[in-house]
């Protein structure tokens, strides 16, 4: 499967904004999907993940109550709708899919990745 990660940008600290990660290839709601972050200088981190069907999800306490993941598996997409968004939430953020029906905190726990989408939240 192939992933595509979109909906970056430039936002002021308090705004909004939604990514998409889009997949072709294989059927896609046999996968679970998550997203993770990697800021300047730092690992990359755990934000959320979403299992196959979007009947279970799990967010880092970081994100918790700002950000929320969901999928269309119609569309053979997935999104993270990130409200209340903090200059720490800058990041470049991927999107990566596993061949399981249930999530992981592990990235390397994940068998396919997006090439990433830049977040960048000014103060």
């Amino acid at each position: 499967v192939q992933l595509q990660a979109s909906g970056g940008g430039l936002v002021q600290a308090g705004g909004s904004l939604r990514l998409s990660c889009t997949a072709s290839g294989r059927t896609f709601s046999s996968y679970a999907v998550g997203w993770f972050r990697q800021a300047p200088g730092k690992e990359r981190e755990f934000v959320c993940h979403i299992n196959s069907s979007g009947g279970s999800t799990a967010h880092a306490d970081s994100v918790k109550g700002r950000f929320t993941i969901s999928r269309d598996n119609a569309k053979n997409t997935v999104y993270l709708q990130m409200n209340s968004l903090k200059p720490e939430d800058t990041a470049v953020y991927y999107c990566a899919a596993r061949s399981l029906t249930y999530g992981s905190t592990w990235a390397s726990r994940y068998d396919y990745w997006g090439q990433g989408t830049l977040v960048t939240v000014s103060s």
